[in-house]
C-alpha cells in the first residue's frame, strides 16, 4: 500500500504515531528501559496526550511495548481496543488485566480486525510495529517528543524503509525538562 492510499479518506486506517525518543532516536534502551524518559514525569507539564488519546479508536502495540505496560500498575489503555502485533506471545491474555486485548500474528490480521470492528484511527505504538506501518504506507500522523538525552545506543524508532516517506511539519513546541515536541503530517510519495 502507498502512502497515497494511507492518505485518502478511504485508507483502511489512519495510523497515528505519539512517542518519546532520545535525542538521538532512541525509544528505549537495548533492554527495553525507558528510565530516562519517564524520570521526567510532570516536569515535562501538558504534552497533548490526553487529548491525543481521546481522539483514537484502538490501539496497535507491538510485543515490547505491550510487555512494558503490562507491569505498570494499572492499565494504561482502559477503554480502548488493543491489538498486539506479535508472532511470539501467547494468546493467553487476561481479561481483567488486559481487557479488550488480542493478539495477532501479522499485519493483514491487524487490518482485518480493525475494519470488521469498524475502527479506522489507532494510536501505533513500538519500534517494529511503527515501522510495519510506515512500510505499508498506514502512518498519517507523527508525534515525536524528543527528551534532553543521548543514550548512544538502544532501540530505534525508525530502520530501514523501503523508500523515503515524505513529512509535512505541522508544529513544534517546548515542553518542560527541555523536551521539545514536533508533529508531522506523513505525505503522499511521488
Amino acid at each position: 500500500m502507498s502512502n497515497t492510499e494511507s492518505s485518502s479518506p478511504d485508507a483502511p486506517v489512519i495510523g497515528c504515531v505519539f512517542i518519546g525518543t532520545s535525542l538521538d532516536g532512541f525509544i528505549a534502551r537495548e533492554n527495553g528501559d525507558v528510565d530516562w524518559l519517564t524520570a521526567a514525569g510532570d516536569a515535562l507539564g501538558e504534552t497533548g496526550y490526553d487529548e491525543f488519546f481521546a481522539g483514537i479508536d484502538a490501539m496497535v502495540v507491538g510485543r515490547a511495548t505491550f510487555d512494558t505496560v503490562r507491569g505498570f500498575p494499572e492499565w494504561p489503555y482502559a477503554g480502548k481496543r488493543v491489538l498486539v502485533l506479535s508472532r511470539t506471545l501467547l494468546r493467553q491474555l487476561d481479561a481483567q488485566q488486559e481487557p479488550d486485548t488480542t493478539v495477532h500474528a501479522t499485519l493483514a490480521e491487524v487490518i482485518s480486525t480493525l475494519q470488521d470492528e469498524g475502527l479506522r484511527r489507532v494510536y501505533v505504538d513500538g519500534g517494529r510495529t511503527i515501522q510495519s506501518f510506515l512500510r505499508a504506507g498506514l502512518i498519517r500522523e507523527i508525534t515525536i517528543t524528543r527528551a534532553p538525552v543521548l543514550l548512544g545506543s538502544g532501540i530505534p524508532l525508525f530502520g530501514p524503509l523501503d523508500a523515503d516517506v515524505p513529512l509535512r511539519h505541522v508544529d513544534s513546541r517546548e515542553l518542560g525538562a527541555g523536551f521539545m515536541q514536533s508533529t508531522y503530517e506523513v505525505l503522499p510519495s511521488d
